[in-house]
């Protein structure tokens, strides 16, 4: 039991951490190392303890979700005094609700959902993220039938397609279904989510218009101008909606993507690392009050979550098996053993019998996977204005600053150097905070060959040919 003068202190440090947090990433060293000497003057803890012990962390059927299960499973939540409860939530609505309403204390989110519910683009919240949950891990799926159309167009080797395969060769099966009156459908699993984003990619920059949303005329459909209609499915029920014939193919995470190869009803034609070589995917989000009101509590989350996210990647994805056996449980995502190996594991397999090496398909430390760049936040919100969910022209200080106002990488840096000081991590496992601006360098290794900078996100809008730019609007 924590004696009164304890639970004191942790409110003392509190205090002078809420600060501390608020003077941004220019003071990520600093803010760390005063912080560390203010509570190690007021309490035995390096970081004061939980403002709240007990928690209720949200999240979905994913393999992403795999750094909160670990975290768990392992013990690294109770070593930092903090007895959670993780719960499966019906979809991304809901759970986005239930951390605003406060019902759940944080959750596994997709990164677009913080961002978008701070803009006011569907429910507004302002909603932080300090914990990049993983690098990559989604796939484009396409119906047998899709499928056997599109082979022809594919150039092979071996006998095998020669991967990346390209929207170039859809856009004539596109064609053939419209010149007959038949409109081609894919889902994706949410307005904001990173899947809407990358087959809206995937799909424009083989020339097929996946088409715009104008919220100021409240049109949410996202399918305005468009040549492909998408729609959200909720990821387990995509393999059965395809096989029903309701969409022609989807994009997804993990196991959705194997479980069409598994059920012998579809082709994953690509794989996000394909479309964006290491593409920030989901994060944890909390709401501002909540981080406000808990300073130490979500320190003490970071932490747990990094050390899960090390162990996923340790030792060449070496703890890679045991994590498949627990992500397995009906607690967490519930697929088979086999099926979520398929992708966990190092490998993705295409058509039945081609499996290939992947092994950055899931990553969820290496590459500083877990920091929250404002880059990553920026490259979504460029999308969000591309597709007319952001219906204005906004300055390059107006995407600065709105990546600022979500992404919190001082609370990650202040989470990370305490590890390092209990011995649990290495300053080499890290970004160099003394010198990290947020932003990584630019990056070129995307399907289309444009580069991404993003401290120019309308310069990088206007590379495109099929999207809004400038001052565009509906």
């Amino acid at each position: 039991m924590k004696n009164s003068k304890t639970k004191l202190s942790a409110k003392q440090t509190s205090s002078g951490l809420r600060a501390l947090i608020n003077r941004g990433a220019s003071a990520l060293l600093v803010a760390s190392s005063l912080f560390v000497g203010a509570a190690n003057a007021v309490a035995t803890d390096k970081v004061g303890y939980a403002e709240k012990e007990e928690l209720k962390i949200g999240f979905i059927k994913l393999t992403d979700m795999a750094p909160l299960a670990i975290a768990y499973e392992k013990g690294y939540f109770e070593d930092e005094g903090l007895y959670v409860t993780l719960e499966a939530q019906a979809n991304w609505k809901v759970l986005l609700d239930r951390v605003i309403d406060g019902q759940l204390d944080g959750a596994h989110m997709l990164a677009g959902q913080p961002l978008g519910a701070t803009i006011g683009y569907g429910t507004e919240a302002h909603i932080i993220t300090a914990f990049s949950m993983d690098l990559n891990g989604n796939g484009i799926t396409m119906s047998n039938d899709i499928w056997a159309q599109m082979k022809p167009n594919i150039p092979h080797e071996n006998g095998k397609p020669v991967h990346p395969i390209k929207a170039d060769y859809l856009k004539p099966v596109v064609e053939k279904l419209s010149s007959e009156g038949k409109p081609f459908k894919m889902g994706m699993v949410f307005p904001v989510s990173t899947h809407n984003y990358e087959l809206r990619y995937w799909l424009a920059a083989g020339g097929i218009h996946p088409g715009y949303y104008a919220p100021h005329k409240g049109d949410t459909s996202g399918q305005i101008d468009a040549q492909a209609l998408l729609s959200v499915t909720p990821p387990p029920q995509m393999p059965a909606t395809m096989e029903a014939g309701t969409i022609h193919g989807y994009c997804v995470g993990e196991p959705w993507n194997q479980q069409a190869v598994f059920k012998g009803i579809g082709v994953p034609v690509i794989t996000d690392y394909e479309i964006w070589k290491n593409n920030p995917e989901k994060v944890f989000g909390v709401s501002a009050k909540w981080a406000e009101e808990n300073p130490n509590t979500h320190i003490r989350v970071v932490k747990a979550m990094i050390r899960a996210a090390m162990w996923l990647d340790a030792n060449d994805n070496a703890n890679r098996p045991e994590a498949v056996k627990i992500l397995a449980k009906s607690t967490y995502v519930g697929a088979d053993e086999e099926v979520i190996a398929n992708s966990m594991t190092g490998t993705f397999e295409y058509e039945k019998g081609d499996k290939r090496d992947i092994p950055d398909f899931n990553v969820f430390f290496r590459h500083n996977a877990t920091y929250p760049y404002y880059s990553d936040a920026i490259w979504y919100l460029t999308q969000m204005r591309r597709w007319g969910q952001i219906s204005e022209a906004k300055s390059d200080d107006w995407y600065m600053k709105t990546a600022k106002e979500v992404y919190k990488p001082a609370i990650y840096a202040i989470a990370a150097q305490e590890l390092i000081k209990e011995g649990k991590a290495k300053a080499s496992d890290f970004p160099s905070f003394a010198s990290e601006t947020g932003f990584k360098p630019p990056q070129t290794e995307f399907i289309d060959n444009i580069t991404f900078d993003g401290t120019q996100p309308n310069a990088y809008l206007e590379s495109f040919k099929i999207g809004l730019k400038g001052q565009q609007k509906l």
